[in-house]
């Protein structure tokens, strides 16, 4: 009988390490999610999609690759944001959708890497509303209009406008002032911004040569991204190169900056050992470029 608090007691924090690490664990682990403002939409219309990434400290930047999306179509370049917070890194991308093909349709699931899936969207793609019931109105014929009632009547609209702005103003002046709340948002940082501070944090990090690298490569990535909208993030690194012969770097610029984004892969595949002026080369060279791009058009 002496044993039963004792039995108890171990289940009872046994269960209760259990539950700690299910939540360290859901807290650390990245997330991705997808939504729109409204599910139906009127031929030609536009509607925001928003997808947001979450990426816990110490993991790669990633974001998902997103190509077309059948029966609707792109409206201008998306709006990316960077926003650091206490989980990791938060990123934003803001697309501008509208369609012009009438039906049910389904935004599909986007994937992030390591089989992270959003939920699909269902999206329904209308003409204006036509109520059936409503009276039938035949043509009329012509009316004349009376210049003489129109000039008496004139200055009633003249008050009447008059009047609605009025109101308008004093709604406008005796609007309440917005709650002030406790919860500070951090700033949006700029793609420059990021980058150079994500380059000190790498340059005190002392990491090993191969961590080293990928960070190196992930927040040259994510620069271009940001700033230059090249889908990079996905891309290997010889179609990386492609893309950024488009950026308007020199010969020279061009070519430092590819070797050193393509010692990074013989690094992480073990097939180069670099010494700490090869490391400190690449650095400076990626630092240089990014500097490089802000600079252009």
């Amino acid at each position: 009988m002496n044993d039963e608090p004792m039995i108890l007691r171990n289940i009872f924090f046994s269960f209760l390490l259990l539950i700690t690490g299910l939540t360290a664990g859901a807290q650390s682990a990245a997330s991705v999610k997808a939504g729109v403002e409204k599910n139906r939409l009127l031929i030609g219309e536009q509607v925001p999609l928003t997808i947001e990434v979450q990426i816990p400290e110490n993991e790669p930047i990633r974001f998902v690759t997103i190509d077309s999306i059948a029966h609707f179509e792109w409206v201008g370049k998306p709006v990316m944001d960077t926003i650091g917070n206490g989980d990791g890194t938060l990123l934003r991308g803001v697309y501008q959708l509208t369609s012009f093909d009438s039906g049910h349709w389904v935004i599909p699931p986007f994937e992030l890497s390591g089989g992270l899936k959003t939920d699909s969207i269902p999206m329904d793609v209308v003409f204006s509303d036509f109520d059936s019931k409503a009276p039938y109105h035949d043509i009329r014929d012509i009316l004349e209009a009376d210049p003489e009632k129109k000039k008496k009547e004139w200055w009633w609209y003249a008050a009447a406008g008059g009047l609605l702005l009025i109101l308008i103003l004093v709604l406008i002046f005796r609007k309440r002032k917005p709650v002030i709340t406790d919860v500070k948002a951090d700033p949006v940082i700029s793609p420059l911004d990021e980058a150079l501070e994500g380059l000190r944090k790498l340059k005190t990090a002392n990491a090993e040569t191969k961590l080293f690298h990928t960070r190196l490569a992930d927040i040259f990535r994510m620069y271009v991204y940001r700033k230059k909208g090249l889908l990079s993030l996905q891309k290997t690194t010889d179609d990386l190169v492609l893309q950024l012969r488009e950026l308007g770097l020199s010969k020279e610029e061009f070519d430092e900056l590819a070797q050193a984004l393509r010692l990074g892969d013989f690094v992480k595949f073990a097939r180069f050992i670099p010494s700490a002026t090869d490391n400190d080369k690449a650095f400076e060279t990626i630092k240089m470029s990014i500097e490089k791009i802000e600079q252009l058009n």
